[in-house]
C-alpha cells in the first residue's frame, strides 16, 4: 500500500514551508475544512484508518479563545452527521471511533451516531474527570466529560483492542506469602456458584491440619474433589498460613498474560486534567494564545493505546492545538489531521516541529521519546 503522502500528493497541494523533519513519513497535517478533505479522504483511505478521535464543537453556547460556540442544535447535528458518514467509510473493519461531547449535546448526538454505526456497534461511554476543583457555576460544578465510543464492527473490535497494562495498585495484590519458587500469586475463591454443578463438586475437603471444610450453601467447589487434590499435591491452593483456613486457589502473576479490561470511568490521576493540558500548551507555546479545552496528551495516549498498534493509521478531523497528531507521533503511529483554522500553522506546525524535535512534556517520559520522524504539510 502506498504511503499517505504520495496519495495525497495526488490529490491536494503540499507546503514545503510548512512540512518538516523526514517527507514522506504518512503523517500529515491538512489545513482545510474537514468535510471537504473527508470527501477527499473517502476516495484515497478507504478502510485505511484505525482510529478517529473527534474532538468536535459541542455547541454548548460558552464562548472561547477562538470561537463561539452556539449553532442551531440540528444544524449542528447535521454537520456532525455528516462528517461521521465519511469517517464510517475511512475506518478499517477493526477500527473505532472516539468522541469527545459534554452534557450539552451527548444524547442526541449517541442517537446520531447510533443512526450512523448502529446501535450494534456502541461499544460505550466513558466518563473523563477533566477537573478535580470546584468550578465557580451558580448550579453544578462540572468536573467530567464524556468519550462516546463505536466500532466498526464490534465482533472484530472486541478481540482486536489492547487491554491496558497492569497498574501498581494490581500489582500490589500479588504476594508470596509461602515463598513459591514461581513467584507472586494472589489467592481466589475455590468456591463457585453452583449454577450447572455436577455431584462431584459437593465434597468435605480436609485441610492440612485436619479441618474439614464444605463449600457454603448455593456454592459448590469449582474443582472434583480428585482435580482439587492434585491441585493441593500441586501447591496450587493455600490453605492460610495456619494450614486451616477456608481454602483459595493461587493464581500466579506470571501466568498472566492478559492486562486489564479498559474501565469507563477515567480519573485525572490517570489520564490528565484540562488545566494539565493547558500548562503544556503554556510551556510549547508561550506567548501564544492558548486554547481554553485542550485535551491532555495521557487522555488520547490512553486512546489510542486501546485501539491501535504501531504503525496504524489515525485520523483527526478537528485536530485543534494538534494534540492527537502529537501523541499519535510519539507512539509511532502514522496520523492524518485536518484542521481548517489558521492555528494549523501557528500551533500544530510548532508543535510537531517541537515533537520532532525531540520536545520531553507530555507523554514523553511514559513513551521514553527522543525525537524524528517527520510530517507533510498539505492545503486544498
Amino acid at each position: 500500500m502506498k504511503s499517505s503522502s504520495s496519495v495525497l500528493n495526488k490529490s491536494m497541494q503540499r507546503v514545503a514551508k510548512w512540512s518538516s523533519g523526514q517527507a514522506d513519513t504518512g503523517n500529515a497535517l491538512i489545513h482545510g475544512d474537514n468535510l471537504a478533505v473527508l470527501n477527499m479522504l473517502a476516495k484515497t483511505h478507504a478502510g485505511q484508518v484505525r482510529c478517529v478521535y473527534l474532538d468536535p464543537p459541542y455547541n454548548n453556547g460558552e464562548s472561547y479563545q477562538h470561537y463561539f460556540d452556539s449553532m442551531g442544535h440540528e444544524e449542528w447535528l447535521q454537520s456532525v452527521s455528516a462528517r461521521l458518514e465519511k469517517i464510517k467509510l475511512l475506518l478499517r473493519t477493526d477500527g473505532s471511533v472516539w468522541i469527545s461531547i459534554d452534557d450539552s449535546e451527548l444524547h442526541y448526538l449517541k442517537v446520531a451516531a447510533d443512526a450512523v454505526f448502529g446501535r450494534g456497534n456502541f461499544v460505550g461511554t466513558i466518563i473523563w474527570e477533566r477537573r478535580t476543583t470546584r468550578e465557580n457555576r451558580k448550579v453544578l460544578s462540572r468536573n467530567h466529560e464524556y468519550l462516546l465510543v463505536y466500532a466498526k464492527n464490534i465482533a472484530t473490535w472486541s478481540k482486536s483492542r489492547n487491554s491496558l497494562p497492569l497498574t501498581d495498585e494490581v500489582k500490589s495484590r500479588y504476594k508470596n506469602l509461602d515463598e513459591d519458587p514461581r513467584g507472586p500469586w494472589q489467592s481466589v475463591s475455590a468456591n463457585v456458584q453452583e449454577g450447572h454443578a455436577t455431584p462431584q463438586q459437593y465434597y468435605s475437603l480436609k485441610a492440612p491440619n485436619g479441618k474439614l471444610h464444605s463449600p457454603p450453601k448455593g456454592r459448590c467447589w469449582g474443582f472434583s474433589e480428585q482435580r482439587m487434590i492434585e491441585e493441593i499435591a500441586k501447591n496450587n491452593v493455600w490453605f492460610g498460613r495456619d494450614g486451616n483456613a477456608v481454602p483459595r486457589l493461587k493464581q500466579f502473576i506470571a501466568n498472566r498474560t492478559a492486562g486489564l479490561t479498559p474501565e469507563t470511568l477515567w480519573r485525572a490521576d490517570d489520564v490528565g486534567t484540562t488545566s494539565q493540558a493547558k500548562k503544556h500548551l503554556l510551556a510549547l507555546f508561550k506567548e501564544i494564545s492558548l486554547f481554553d479545552t485542550p485535551k491532555p496528551e495521557h487522555l488520547i495516549q490512553r486512546i489510542l493505546q486501546i485501539s491501535t498498534d504501531p504503525g496504524d493509521l489515525i485520523l483527526d478531523p478537528y485536530l485543534g492545538s494538534g494534540t492527537t497528531a502529537a501523541v499519535a507521533h510519539k507512539m509511532n503511529r502514522s496520523y492524518l489531521g485536518i484542521e481548517i483554522g489558521e492555528h494549523i500553522k501557528t500551533h500544530c506546525t510548532h508543535r510537531l516541529q517541537q515533537v520532532i524535535a525531540g520536545e520531553s512534556g507530555g507523554i514523553s517520559g511514559l513513551m521514553d521519546w527522543k525525537g524524528g520522524g517527520g510530517f507533510d504539510f498539505y492545503r486544498i
